[in-house]
């Protein structure tokens, strides 16, 4: 397989450059990480770790937004599936427990991991510093924060009908036009800083927000709005044929690369570290290779795991 997503053969080359960028930014994540040593923790070192309560039930309670394929979604008959449960489901075994998903909006996953009513979230989560300190763009503490375990390459890509009926290439193209995103992600926060670049043009960027990426697509198809948002490997998906069936295409270049992050409560540092390493002995055994070419990803795996890596 090729180092890189993949797109449908016919897609032409000029849209090709979200996954050449990805590709040169997970080498050179690659080349910074290939020294590291296989990880001598045993699974019961490893369990030494994890709070009591978890230890106690055998259960690692995961949330997960089961609406955003490759990463996350629910198969055809019902279960949860894709990159994320796979890698949940290994990390667990490593840890000596049974992954349970719980599904719920993506918007709710970080306060739910936050209050303890969740161990952990695993939905495709970017790690970024706003989110790792709970300070917002303006310098305001808006809520305690989270520690990140970050085990994945990714950026964010533009979507847009198949043959790109408005020639959209850039953000500024978006202006004077409707953006269609899932509300909580990254890319709602690119898309509100793009609403004040496009009032200083003089134009309006209307920006319609979901509760999943599959209400935001749908506008896109409908031709309700000009471009959906989200994570190149989601973006790169919905462009194949047999999923699509050639309705959409990605444009343009990767607005910005970033990590994927497996978000835990502050308050539990041995839960953290125990991931970490355990993500590690998953890299290392080759498990996590397997799941990451299972869902054709192969462009953003990571040589070790990190912890709060933002970019």
């Amino acid at each position: 397989m090729s180092n890189g997503f993949a797109l449908p053969e016919n897609t032409a080359p000029r849209r090709t450059a979200p996954a050449a960028a990805l590709v040169a930014a997970a080498a050179l994540l690659l080349a910074g990480c290939a020294s590291t040593p296989a990880p001598a923790d045993t699974t019961a070192a490893l369990r030494a770790r994890l709070p009591k309560a978890i230890l106690s039930s055998g259960v690692l309670r995961i949330g997960s937004d089961l609406n955003y394929t490759p990463v996350d979604f629910r198969g055809q008959d019902g279960s949860p599936t894709g990159l994320d449960i796979d890698l949940g489901n290994a990390l667990a075994a490593q840890l000596g427990l049974r992954a349970e998903f719980v599904d719920q909006q993506f918007a709710t996953l970080i306060p739910a991991v936050q209050h303890h009513q969740l161990d952990l979230a695993m939905s495709a989560v970017i790690d970024t510093q706003q989110r790792e300190t709970g300070v917002d763009a303006n310098g305001t503490q808006v809520d305690p924060g989270a520690d990140f375990v970050d085990y994945f390459l990714t950026g964010t890509a533009i979507l847009v009908r198949a043959g790109n009926p408005l020639s959209v290439v850039t953000l500024d193209d978006l202006c004077g036009h409707t953006v269609a995103l899932q509300r909580g992600t990254v890319q709602a926060d690119i898309a509100a800083g793009q609403v004040n670049v496009c009032r200083q043009a003089g134009k309006t960027l209307t920006v319609d927000l979901f509760d999943t990426d599959d209400q935001a697509l749908a506008e896109v198809a409908s031709g309700k709005a000009a471009a959906d948002l989200n994570d190149y490997p989601v973006a790169a998906w919905n462009t194949r044929p047999d999923n699509s069936a050639g309705r959409f295409q990605v444009t343009g270049a990767l607005l910005q690369t970033s990590l994927y992050g497996i978000t835990v409560n502050k308050a539990d540092t041995g839960l953290r570290d125990a991931l970490s390493k355990a993500l590690d002995h998953l890299i290392i055994g080759g498990q996590y290779d397997t799941i990451i070419d299972k869902w054709g990803a192969q462009g953003g795996r990571l040589a070790a795991s990190e912890v709060d890596g933002s970019f």
